[in-house]
């Protein structure tokens, strides 16, 4: 039995341009979506009667083509619901948070379309309260309609902070100081190759007009050396530049950047084009992290690989996905930061690495420093790193980066080597487990909603 063609596990850009496509088809097809609202975080919708917040005029334009489109379009959504993973008789469970269960879904494919999660780098004080991600800062401004109150430093790596400054600017509360790691201005030669993007161009000179009409100061070539917690629940941020000069900041929160990563945590694989079905894509930032408008093409470039598979007839798209592939190698080299040292690699042993569990750098160098190196299995049960609340969903990356340090002569450690893959793929409730079994066992004349 299959209750759709293509189930599609995420609203945002990627998710909702691949089910278009099936739908343009003639395939069933359904989304799952864990908020009440489409967008994904990058197109992320306000609350009730709150005014959305502007953004570049090509990503507001590319925004309402697409959610108009899937307005005309009439693909249910199942909202308030989290995927959970997919079981050895190959029905997708979902856990319907209105319901408090857990649901199977039969499907012929399944398009993964779960977006990307942002990259943090630890730095002593990073898990103080008021500390947050640039990118959690924004999605609240989009929630919202209003910036974060106080004064907010804004620090890391890379082009969003530019943008989170300007949108917090817009709502009348600009940031003290953004401090990037990289110098975009000295680095001319890759300058000069963005200007094959103009779309690009065009959305960076928007944000940085607004940063320099506000007199937002831009300390690049410089990075938060530690944070720390002073009187009146203020916080300072020590920064230092290229040239070891300290400078302090005393500020009400600080948002941290250090680029984006796929959301791949606990994902299955994709199925090899002669497994058995279900058919299992991924598509978007969970793929490849290329940003908004590579994620609506590489949902379309997933759709179409999937009806080929499923009905024979379909088409690849990746000429615009190269090109924008290319765009952001332009942006890396933009923004390289100019200190080269790994900067995970001269941490103080007492910077927290694994925040759930509170444990330290320390922690795990004393773990790694036998001459046997511990496996990550061995690292998270001996040593509790990846073992907390999150699983290692935030610190498994830069736990395996610290392990491969002692021993380079090694392979070196991946973050499933802590984290595994397997359903579920986050906590889940048992009452949810309990309350599926309850449903499936009692029949159904004496079930009651």
């Amino acid at each position: 039995m299959t209750d759709v063609d293509v189930l599609i596990v995420g609203a945002g850009p990627a998710g909702l341009a691949a089910a278009l496509e099936v739908r343009r088809a003639g395939l069933s097809v359904e989304i799952i979506e864990q908020r009440e609202t489409i967008g994904g975080a990058i197109y992320r919708q306000p609350i009730a009667g709150v005014r959305p917040v502007r953004q570049a005029t090509g990503a507001e334009r590319r925004w309402r083509a697409l959610a108009d489109d899937f307005a005309a379009s009439g693909i249910p959504v199942r909202h308030a619901c989290v995927f959970v993973g997919i079981d050895g008789a190959g029905l997708v469970l979902i856990e319907d948070r209105h319901a408090g269960k857990i649901r199977k879904v039969a499907a012929r494919g399944v398009v993964l379309a779960v977006g990307a999660v942002e990259k943090v780098l630890p730095r002593p004080g990073w898990q103080l309260a008021g500390v947050s991600t640039a990118g959690g800062l924004q999605v609240m401004m989009k929630e919202t309609g209003r910036a974060p109150g106080g004064r907010v430093l804004l620090a890391g790596n890379g082009p969003l902070l530019i943008a989170v400054a300007a949108q917090m600017a817009k709502l009348r509360n600009p940031p003290v100081a953004i401090i990037e790691a990289g110098d975009p201005i000295r680095r001319f030669a890759a300058g000069i190759g963005l200007c094959a993007y103009p779309e690009l161009v065009t959305e960076a000179l928007s944000y940085l007009q607004t940063v320099h009409l506000h007199r937002i100061l831009w300390m690049r070539a410089a990075l938060v050396a530690r944070i720390e917690r002073r009187e009146k629940g203020l916080l300072r941020a020590v920064v230092r530049d290229v040239r070891g000069r300290e400078h302090v900041f005393d500020v009400d929160r600080i948002g941290l950047h250090d680029g984006i990563r796929p959301n791949e945590f606990g994902l299955p694989l994709e199925t090899a084009k002669d497994a058995s079905l279900p058919v299992i894509l991924r598509a978007g930032d969970c793929r490849e992290a290329l940003g908004a408008k590579a994620a609506i093409a590489d949902g379309r470039r997933a759709a179409g690989e999937i009806l080929e598979r499923l009905a024979g007839a379909g088409w690849r798209q990746v000429r615009e996905i190269a090109r924008l592939r290319r765009a952001q190698d332009v942006l890396a080299r933009l923004f390289q930061p100019v200190d080269g040292a790994d900067p995970l690699m001269r941490l103080p042993d007492e910077t927290i690495l694994c925040r759930c569990e509170n444990r330290t750098v320390g922690d795990l160098r004393r773990l790694c420093a036998g001459p046997d190196t511990p496996s990550g299995r061995e690292v998270k049960h001996n040593g509790r790193f990846a073992m907390g609340s999150c699983q290692g969903r935030f610190c498994a990356d830069n736990t395996a980066a610290l392990m491969a340090a002692p021993g380079p002569d090694r392979p070196p450690p991946s973050p499933e080597d802590l984290t595994g893959r397997r359903w579920p793929t986050r906590p889940l409730p048992i009452g949810a487990f309990v309350a599926a079994h309850a449903e499936e066992t009692i029949p159904e004349d004496e079930q009651q909603d």
